[in-house]
């Protein structure tokens, strides 16, 4: 048979098309090859299985692919369906017309499509890409078929005469172009075929000629082995001058390499899979070592087929820096790595993979069409990740409390992005107190008078109602009452965002029972924004802000007055002194003698200020927001007593050293002094250690 004719397509400037646009990644090519390859094959199975086809006994179906470096070639083998001279004219000179889209068409009430790969009938063209020539060997499975040879050299026009293929199957052969010799290495190939093929549902070898050589003992010889050489057993003395016998070795050609496992482990029914499993899966997968917290095995047949395993890493960073792998499958065929219609964000700090066979990919398999049913499937993974981890903290608390550390970044990220998921998990995070237990939100607010003597939070309208019966006065009287009211009814949440820098503070707390939390992520911020904003009442207020209100002791309302004017008296002083003029000044009784002074940010004053931080950092101009400080004087203390005592000290020098000192002492406990300040400080330390050695 001889016959020559052009290919079926509407434009002459096909392939420069293929190989500049239609695929994402030029290796693409080696999975679109095999992915007929195992179609091919599968299709077989399929026509068995309905008794088109008698399948002998000691048939297996597999794919080779061959490198040959010093041809610069690559051949794709299959034992599959094979085709015929009007099959070869039908499905490869005809661009884009699908034999699996026919296939599936033809048998769908035969049997089921799955595992059969193609859609769009431009995956054989990929070849192109990387090749000036390509060759077609195949021959029909069915009886009496003649072989066909087809080739092309990538231009229009094509070749195709008998061929000379002794058993049914297909062979692709690519002969490389001058700048993609490099797939013709076998590791590099063997790296792509990795990377798209790993788990592709026919076995795929890999093979190289001329072959290398491997050593085998006799009992492991297959009939299929080629012998270049026998060696014998050998009697050597080892260095005790014992005699020692190696076994009879052969050495033979390297057998061909098997690169896939056909059946994935997220294939498995999660019930039949031991934890062994999952932990070598991962290794393997992500060439990780380090042990996963744990793991989600989603598996779901109604109303899409989706699977997949979802691993929780051990994070030993800042959760910023760190970018996990999702991997997407579709039929056991990858598709990409970290495709975000389909994974929600705040998860792709995640490791772990996914095969939908439902996913509506485009023409070269590497991006989603734009579709409603990706959405739904983000949905379902978001919503399977939440059950698992409330189920977590419901029913397995203490391995919950035990990952926390590490799995607070995924959820706090998750809360802020996804409404969806906030409104799942909010009752399931954890915050860990000054004595390292944990409690929920939920648990949080239930500590509601234990945590500072807060009330639960009532909305303005009920708190005027309550105002109203209690003073049985007009709704216009009482809009102070009110605002005094909505004070005593926040519930604040004293947090710890720096366990260094505010050691200082931790102690009082702990000393005096005082509640508080730790925050110290640079994503709690921002968290507890979002929390705030969704719980009425609920406030975060930094441990050292407004201290004084945690740690004062109870006065009488004369003592208040009292203390209130000696504050003001000094206020002016230290303005003066400090030159600071929006600096206040506060004197209270704590519930202890020190420490003598602490300075008090206000929370919203400091938030305001991280954000400016935040936006200068991002390139936007933003001018300087000064914090408002209080520094608080504990009347217990007698460096404190003296000043009150001795009003006209402030005008001396040794007032004037105690207030310096007392005010950078303040400073000192919240962040280290920097620059000219640590350099006032020092000096004036020495200044006072020295008046102390006068006076000895």
């Amino acid at each position: 048979m001889q016959k020559n004719g052009s290919l079926s397509i509407h434009s002459e400037n096909i392939f420069p098309i293929i190989k500049k646009w239609m695929y994402s990644d030029q290796d693409i090519f080696v999975r679109e090859q095999i992915s007929n390859a195992t179609d091919a094959v599968t299709k077989l199975e399929k026509l068995s299985l309905i008794g088109e086809w008698t399948k002998p006994s000691d048939f297996k179906g597999r794919v080779t692919v061959t490198v040959e470096p010093e041809k610069k070639t690559i051949r794709f083998s299959d034992n599959g369906i094979g085709m015929t001279a009007e099959e070869v004219e039908k499905y490869i000179t005809q661009i884009a017309f699908s034999g699996a889209t026919e296939f599936i068409e033809k048998y769908k009430d035969k049997a089921n499509s799955d595992q059969i790969i193609g859609h769009f009938g431009l995956g054989f063209y990929s070849a192109f890409m990387v090749a000036d020539k390509v060759e077609i060997e195949t021959l029909s499975y069915k009886e009496g078929s003649t072989p066909v040879h087809w080739t092309c050299d990538g231009g229009t026009e094509y070749s195709m005469t008998d061929g000379e293929k002794k058993e049914h199957g297909t062979d692709i052969t690519l002969h490389l172009n001058e700048d993609c010799v490099k797939y013709a290495n076998e590791w590099e190939l063997r790296s792509v075929i990795e990377k798209y093929c790993s788990f592709m549902p026919v076995e795929i070898y890999l093979d190289k000629y001329p072959r290398d050589s491997e050593i085998i003992s006799k009992e492991e010889k297959l009939d299929s082995d080629i012998v270049l050489e026998e060696i014998p057993e050998k009697v050597e003395k080892d260095e005790k001058g014992e005699e020692r016998k190696t076994e009879a070795k052969l050495k033979i050609e390297k057998r061909p390499v098997l690169l896939n496992d056909t059946h994935p482990l997220w294939g498995e029914s999660p019930s039949t899979v031991e934890k062994e499993q999952y932990l070598d899966f991962y290794r393997k997968t992500f060439h990780d070592y380090m042990e996963p917290l744990f793991w989600i095995h989603l598996n779901m047949d109604y109303p899409y087929n989706l699977k997949g395993i979802l691993y929780f890493p051990k994070i030993n960073s800042e959760y910023e820096s760190i970018e996990g792998t999702i991997k997407l499958y579709n039929n056991q065929v990858f598709i990409a790595d970290n495709i975000k219609e389909v994974i929600p964000e705040y998860l792709l700090l995640l490791k772990g993979v996914i095969d939908c066979p439902d996913l509506p990919l485009n023409v070269s398999r590497s991006q989603l069409q734009n579709d409603g049913f990706v959405k739904k499937i983000s949905d379902y993974i978001t919503k399977k990740v939440a059950e698992k981890l409330s189920g977590m903290c419901k029913t397995e608390r203490e391995s919950y409390e035990k990952y926390w550390d590490d799995i607070s970044p995924f959820i706090k990220y998750g809360v802020l992005r996804d409404s969806k998921f906030a409104e799942k998990m909010t009752d399931y995070i954890l915050f860990k107190d000054l004595e390292e237990k944990y409690c929920t939100l939920p648990e949080l607010k239930e500590k509601g008078k234990a945590l500072n003597g807060a009330d639960t939070a009532k909305s303005s309208e009920e708190l005027i109602e309550d105002v109203k019966e209690e003073k049985d006065a007009p709704v216009a009287d009482t809009a102070d009452q009110v605002e005094n009211k909505e004070e005593e009814k926040i519930q604040k949440v004293y947090y710890v965002s720096d366990a260094v820098a505010q050691s200082q503070y931790i102690s009082l707390f702990k000393e005096h029972k005082k509640e508080a939390v730790y925050l110290t992520e640079r994503i709690d911020q921002p968290f507890i924004t979002e929390l705030e904003a969704k719980n009425s009442g609920l406030r975060f207020q930094r441990i050292d802000a407004d201290v004084q209100e945690a740690m004062k002791d109870e006065l009488s309302s004369d003592e208040q007055e009292k203390l209130k004017a000696a504050g003001e008296k000094l206020e002016k002083a230290f303005q003066s002194l400090l030159s600071k003029d929006k600096l206040h000044v506060k004197v209270d009784r704590l519930l202890s003698e020190t420490p003598a002074s602490l300075l008090s940010i206000s929370e919203e004053s400091r938030r305001m200020q991280d954000m400016m931080k935040m936006y200068a950092m991002s390139g936007m101009p933003m001018g300087a927001l000064p914090l408002e400080e209080t520094l608080v004087l504990n009347e217990r203390h007698p460096l404190v007593q003296y000043l009150l005592k001795h009003e006209e000290s402030t005008e001396t020098d040794s007032g004037k050293l105690i207030e310096e000192q007392l005010y950078d002492l303040a400073r000192i406990q919240n962040a280290p002094l920097e620059g000219e300040a640590m350099k006032n400080f020092i000096a004036r330390s020495e200044k006072i250690l020295l008046e102390l050695a006068k006076e000895e």
